[in-house]
């Protein structure tokens, strides 16, 4: 038998980034992770996608400079080597969690559940006073008859080539931006969403933007869609408002959200779920019944992000997070974000247009809009939601002003520099100050 202070299943953000810190404190470390380290997000998810996101945006930019007098002829876009550039940064940024846990015991086998502190790999029995479970998810499946038709965003991440029509069941945030990456490189692109908007849960106002922008770049999306079949021809049959449809195509994505990944247990040990398959936990992240195991990530279900796994493995370890305003991001052409306290409600909204913005209009980027929602009585800003050319780097001082519970007079108080797409926030607040 080993023994160790911490022992953390998972090699992802969650699981790594918990690891590391946590043996930065002196104590003894051991992760195991069944495959390549970093997990989904490094290797089948965030970062891949984001290379290809990148190289969507950079086609996107080619195509836009000709308000600028470039005349940019005989461009040519091969997915192959945004694909290669993909894989590349991936090995480049391996390497980097490999460093970075320099100081952890890292064994690359399956770890099973023998009792509340101990589990097993490779024939040998391993103990930890503590135990993180960080397993992370894996493609959900499309539950209709001819999903063997059809690919996952890990399939999809494989393809050498885009097709030339291509259909995404799913109009959720893994499926939107695979229909930007697509769109960019010149396929035809139909977007098939079960709900009444797509990116259910965010703003509605933003949502609705989002999918006029997609479609003015060429994406057709279909809300209030319920699939029903996909056949060997990769034909699509779906029915919405009474009406049965059918959409051809070459290819089929289901991006159908995400299931957790339950680690294995020895024979009369099992670990408590929540009706949705996910490991249950309370506020503290530990697993209902068991004597310190901690589940955090996509495997709880509480906030299937990255950086929400890091944060919660950080609350594990006793540190003073605010894990209940969580910014999230969608690398769409162009971004949408968005971000909350869980907590609270936002009674009243303020909204400002990017072309009321100097940057935003003299870089060529003038769609977008900024919404920012507040408590009337304390006046306390609760909510953002962005969709615009950086909203992923706008979301992040919201995110900050709303954890620090700032109000509208706080954020007023503020200086931001001119021209940027920072001074959105800031001027949504003094323009509605200007008219109250």
């Amino acid at each position: 038998m080993q023994k160790a202070d911490l022992i953390i299943i998972g090699g992802g953000p969650g699981g790594y980034e918990t690891a590391a810190e946590a043996a930065s404190r002196g104590n003894n470390v051991i992760l195991f992770e069944k495959s390549s380290l970093g997990g989904t997000c490094l290797n089948r998810g965030c970062i891949p996608t984001k290379c290809l996101c990148a190289a969507a945006g950079a086609i996107h930019e080619i195509n836009n400079s000709v308000q600028f007098g470039i005349s940019c002829r005989n461009v040519v876009a091969d997915y192959s080597i945004a694909r290669r550039r993909a894989e590349t940064v991936i090995e480049e940024l391996r390497k980097g969690v490999e460093e970075f846990l320099k100081d952890v015991t890292v064994i690359t086998a399956e770890a099973e559940f023998l009792t509340d502190n101990r589990v097993e790999a490779n024939g040998i029995i391993y103990e930890a006073d503590t135990i993180i479970i960080a397993t992370g998810s894996k493609p959900a499946e499309l539950p209709v008859p001819g999903a063997e038709y059809t690919l996952n965003s890990d399939d999809f991440l494989k393809l050498k080539n885009l097709p030339e029509r291509l259909t995404i069941i799913g109009g959720g945030v893994i499926g939107l931006e695979f229909a930007s990456i697509a769109n960019a490189y010149g396929t035809r692109v139909t977007v098939l969403e079960f709900c009444k908007e797509v990116l259910p849960g965010c703003d509605a106002d933003v949502a609705k933007r989002l999918k006029s922008y997609l479609g003015k770049r060429g994406i057709d999306i279909v809300t209030d869609a319920k699939v029903v079949s996909v056949d060997i021809t990769r034909t699509v049959t779906y029915e919405r408002k009474g009406k049965t449809s059918t959409i051809e195509g070459d290819m089929v994505l289901a991006a159908v959200g995400r299931r957790p990944v339950i680690p294995h247990c020895k024979e009369g040990l099992s670990l408590p779920l929540t009706e949705k398959g996910f490991i249950a936990v309370d506020d503290s992240f530990l697993v209902d019944g068991m004597n310190d195991v901690y589940a955090i990530g996509d495997v709880n279900g509480k906030c299937m992000l990255a950086h929400a796994a890091s944060a919660q493995g950080r609350v594990v370890l006793g540190e003073d997070i605010n894990i209940d305003v969580i910014p999230s991001v969608v690398f769409t052409q162009p971004e949408c974000a968005f971000v909350n306290d869980k907590t609270l409600t936002a009674t009243r909204t303020l909204k400002l247009p990017y072309s009321s913005n100097g940057r935003a209009v003299a870089s060529g980027h003038p769609d977008g809009i900024v919404k920012l929602g507040y408590d009337e009585e304390s006046r306390r800003i609760v909510s953002c939601s962005v969709v615009g050319c950086h909203a992923a780097d706008i979301i992040a001082e919201a995110a900050l002003a709303i954890s620090a519970k700032m109000t509208l007079k706080d954020m007023r108080r503020s200086v931001h520099a001119h021209p940027t797409l920072s001074e959105l926030l800031y001027n949504a607040i003094i323009m509605s100050a200007a008219n109250e």
